[in-house]
């Protein structure tokens, strides 16, 4: 589902070039879950929105279900996203003028596809909002915020799911929560799982560990975990 090879990226900075990413090599199949975990700064966000084609890389290899990133325009890369890709961000990214069925209808109104809102309607009543869809972010919980942000990430079944530390704004109580319904969609519809945290009992929850330090991966021990 996703490979990278040898995936260099640098920023300028007022300091002169920034390494950011530093020879990525990573593979991830179908299906599979995959956390990474390491310090602040490390390259972790930055290494998920060049997967997800937001970031262009300086160098190296970007394939994302079979396709090289690097061939596709912007144009093409939105089409690709909205195709293949959902991404929950730590901070919802919830449209605040749009109420929670017209959130998740989006991504669907943008493909074109028929049904949008009943399709929407329906995955909010997955994640246990059927009766609040006609709420905006500002009146919903910050759980209840993230759970439609999970269901705007799932309605269009996507192959891929990247989340960004989905946890990092919410209590101990509801993030375990948000987690569960992550996991029980993520299963429910096959999507290969990325997930950045710095949870190690979160990290625990996927397949397999990688530790993003400095721009350079490595693998996890499981004993570590």
């Amino acid at each position: 589902m996703i490979r990278l090879q040898d995936l260099r990226l640098k920023l300028a900075s007022p300091a002169g070039e920034v390494n950011i990413l530093q020879g990525i090599d990573l593979v991830v199949e179908p299906g599979e879950t995959l956390a990474v975990v390491g310090p602040s700064g490390s390259g972790k966000s930055t290494m998920m929105m060049v997967i997800a084609g937001l970031e262009r890389p300086t160098s190296g290899l970007v394939t994302v279900a079979g396709r090289d990133l690097a061939g596709l325009d912007e144009d093409g890369l939105a089409l690709f996203r909205r195709q293949n890709i959902g991404i929950v961000f730590q901070s919802f990214h919830l449209i605040s003028t749009m109420s929670a069925l017209e959130n998740v209808a989006v991504p669907l109104e943008l493909a074109r596809r028929p049904g949008a809102r009943a399709v929407a309607s329906e995955m909010l009543g997955r994640v246990g909002l059927g009766g609040r869809q006609a709420h905006y972010p500002g009146q919903l919980s910050g759980g209840e915020q993230q759970r439609v942000a999970l269901a705007r990430a799932f309605v269009a079944r996507p192959r891929l799911l990247l989340a960004d530390e989905p946890t990092g704004n919410l209590d101990q109580a509801t993030g375990q929560a948000v987690i569960d319904l992550l996991f029980s969609l993520h299963r429910e519809l096959g999507a290969t799982l990325l997930l950045i945290t710095h949870d190690p009992v979160l990290a625990g929850r996927c397949g397999r560990t990688v530790h993003l330090a400095d721009g350079r991966l490595s693998a996890v021990p499981e004993a570590v975990l």
